[in-house]
């Protein structure tokens, strides 16, 4: 064995041996609900009537149990916690620490998804795949990701860490660290210092959500300037003609 693998054997056993057993990330688990809840009152009432936590609970055992070839008890772990929670966690899915899966009715996991450490789901997020071929088929989601309700993260891709997914977005590629994603399909929603906003105060990005027909407006409005200019209308007649257009507005409305 090389020198180089030697030390990569070595990280490796000082990260599990700092790593907490079953119990300690229990406890974690539970404990991360009252950072991200605040209907959370006490550790009993998360115990014992938080299904996001009885999911995970039941996976981490199932998880062990596939990890040595136990498949069918595993997968059958896996089944009574969907009945009891509404939650699909495949058992060969790998999870990190502190996963907090707030109300979790409708949360399906895949067998080759991968969860990092300090993330949260909340209802009806799929972390699913798009290809029936063995392998790696699902996502992966790097340390301190959100991911809204109902979202869907499709594929072997990879979400950055503390990437945000907004509620019933739909991301298909990967997406960068510490950037929010939104819409059918997903896309990354530009920091404030970085969007487009026209000389008529049109934030182009209106709302972190792109919007074609926004975009549409503000060009036409820009063009309607450009024209006003050439043709030498001042700023009073071009304020005369719009009120003449209400007017228009007001008669085909009645």
């Amino acid at each position: 064995m090389s020198v180089v693998q030697q030390d990569v054997m070595i990280k490796r056993t000082r990260a599990q041996a700092r790593r907490p057993g079953f119990l300690g990330t229990l406890r974690e688990d539970i404990a991360c609900v009252f950072r991200r809840d605040p209907a959370a009152r006490t550790r009993f009432e998360v115990l014992t009537t938080y299904p996001g936590v009885h999911a995970l609970l039941v996976h981490r055992l199932a998880h062990r149990l596939w990890l040595r070839k136990h498949r069918y008890t595993a997968r059958f772990l896996s089944f009574i916690a969907r009945m009891v929670t509404q939650i699909d966690i495949h058992p060969g899915a790998t999870i990190g620490r502190r996963l907090f899966i707030d109300h979790g009715c409708g949360v399906v996991i895949g067998e080759t998804a991968e969860i990092g450490d300090d993330v949260t789901l909340y209802h009806g997020v799929t972390l699913g795949g798009v290809s029936w071929n063995p392998g790696k088929r699902h996502p992966t989601l790097a340390n301190g990701v959100v991911v809204g309700a109902g979202a869907k993260i499709l594929g072997p891709i990879t979400v950055g860490r503390n990437a945000r997914v907004g509620a019933n977005s739909v991301v298909i590629q990967d997406m960068p660290d510490g950037m929010t994603v939104v819409g059918i399909p997903g896309r990354v929603v530009l920091p404030l210092t970085a969007r487009r906003i026209t000389d008529q105060g049109i934030d182009l990005d209106h709302h972190l959500i792109p919007d074609p027909v926004g975009k549409a407006i503000a060009c036409l409005l820009e063009r309607i300037d450009v024209l006003e200019a050439r043709l030498g209308i001042d700023a009073a007649s071009a304020a005369a003609d719009r009120r003449d257009c209400d007017t228009c507005m007001d008669i085909c409305e009645k």
